[in-house]
């Protein structure tokens, strides 16, 4: 790793930022950790928790004062929150930020089924009217929430019919982000779909959790209008609604198949499959 380049990461309190910034302590770099709330972020040798946050430029300005790299994690789910996307990759612009890594979404597109795919297209845009060199890692499904997603009488219900999608591990996202921050310059204005080494539908991976975990899993295949009836329980509103919506519908569309070895590629490991995933986690 170049230990002259100054590191900023995001995430810190959450899975991923949290796990790559343990990976590059580990590897010997300094780092400063960009919080809401500094004194929740993790204590690792050479990491300087920082306040800022992702809606006030001003503050985010002043916590990337001298920062070259920026390791930015995409904010929490928000109605607002593309605009506060905006407001953190102008203010890394005015701190003289040289290289941004973003957590974008496999398939980002402005017409992307999955709504909130398009809001990660629209921040991918922003970062490159920047001027900023970048590096984003469209990420697909996560594959630990497939857990997440069985109901409890043991049902994953949503309109995904038969399509596929690629899932990945968060830690093997976070191998990749942290690989990349140790040699960013080869990664320079890169785009990367992170997928994890198998396709599969919701039946398929229903199967996989029935075997690892014992527990009869099944997948049961809503209409959309079903999907929406069966959520508003919850009270989310209603663009909350569309994300959980889209999310099957993207894969029912195909929108979230394709294999990518990109993560092997650059990290020289192979991802985590849905069922070594269950085993290493003890599910």
């Amino acid at each position: 790793m170049n230990h002259e380049l100054s590191v900023a990461v995001t995430g810190s309190t959450g899975y991923v930022g949290g796990a790559v910034a343990r990976l590059l302590a580990a590897a010997g770099a300094r780092q400063r950790l960009l919080a809401r709330s500094p004194e929740r972020a993790p204590a690792f040798p050479g990491a300087e928790p920082v306040l800022s946050g992702y809606a006030d430029r001003g503050l985010a300005a002043g916590s990337l004062a001298g920062i070259d790299l920026l390791f930015m994690v995409s904010g929490a789910e928000a109605p607002d929150r593309l605009a506060q996307h905006f407001s953190f990759i102008d203010a890394a612009a005015d701190a003289g930020v040289g290289h941004i890594v973003y957590t974008s979404f496999y398939g980002a597109a402005p017409d992307a089924s999955f709504t909130l795919a398009r809001d990660h297209f629209a921040t991918e845009e922003h970062i490159r009217a920047s001027g900023m060199a970048y590096t984003f890692l469209r990420d697909n499904l996560y594959l630990d929430f497939l857990p997440a997603m069985v109901g409890e009488d043991g049902v994953i219900r949503g309109p995904a019919g038969d399509g596929v999608a690629s899932v990945v591990a968060r830690d093997d996202v976070a191998r990749t982000a942290a690989a990349i921050l140790q040699d960013p310059e080869r990664h320079r204005n890169a785009s990367y779909d992170l997928t994890g080494p198998e396709e599969l539908s919701l039946a398929s991976a229903a199967a996989v959790l029935s075997e690892e975990t014992g527990r009869p899993v099944s997948f049961h295949n809503e209409t959309t209008a079903e999907a929406y009836e069966s959520r508003r329980g919850y009270g989310a509103p209603e663009w909350q609604l569309d994300a959980w919506v889209s999310t099957y519908t993207a894969i029912a569309r195909g929108e979230l198949a394709g294999l990518s070895g990109a993560v092997e590629e650059i990290t020289g490991q192979a991802p985590l499959t849905l069922r070594a995933f269950l085993r290493a986690n003890g599910r």
